[in-house]
């Protein structure tokens, strides 16, 4: 029954609906993996992954040993935001940034998303690179992680776009 009712959820939100077959543990391999089929050119170095979704730089940085994962997306530097920039970023966070979220560190603002390794998922992971590539692309607009809660408007059909193409890129792994 709890399936069922998430399933109408994330219908209603416009949200897409995840496979409910089971999926081997997200290792650093399979992470790699799925990261160079959404991009070839990819360069690994020790445990982070640099890349691009749509010409936007990503960093996804891994370590199983803490069973941890963040995808992050530079979007500006820190440095002269005001008080009702950084109040817009923590509003977002808290309705319209989704899985992904604001943050700032080292004097720059970032899009990020951090969430166990082992039990992610290649779709929730694309999804959460959607995200927080569209964090990058709607500051200072949106402030928007992608589809919208309730569906209606454009953005939804831009998510979902993104979501299918980078999902077909790595189906096989």
């Amino acid at each position: 029954m709890q399936n069922l009712i998430l399933t109408i959820v994330l219908c209603v939100a416009g949200l897409p609906v995840f496979s409910q077959t089971p999926e081997p543990p997200m290792t650093m391999e399979r992470l790699g993996k799925i990261l160079s089929a959404l991009d070839p050119e990819a360069k690994a170095s020790s445990n982070a992954m640099e890349f691009s979704i749509d010409g936007i730089p990503v960093i996804v940085i891994a370590d199983p040993v803490a069973d941890r994962m963040r995808a992050m997306v530079p979007i500006r530097s820190s440095d002269g935001m005001t008080q009702e920039e950084l109040l817009r970023v923590m509003q977002a966070n808290f309705d319209s940034a989704l899985d992904a979220r604001y943050a700032v560190a080292q004097g720059r603002l970032w899009g990020a998303f951090i969430h166990p390794l082992s039990p992610l998922e290649r779709d929730q992971l694309i999804s959460a690179l959607v995200q927080t590539v569209n964090l990058a692309r709607t500051y200072g607009q949106a402030y928007s992680g992608g589809a919208q809660v309730f569906g209606g408007g454009d953005s939804n059909g831009i998510y979902e776009q993104l979501f299918e193409e980078l999902r077909k890129k790595g189906q096989e792994l």
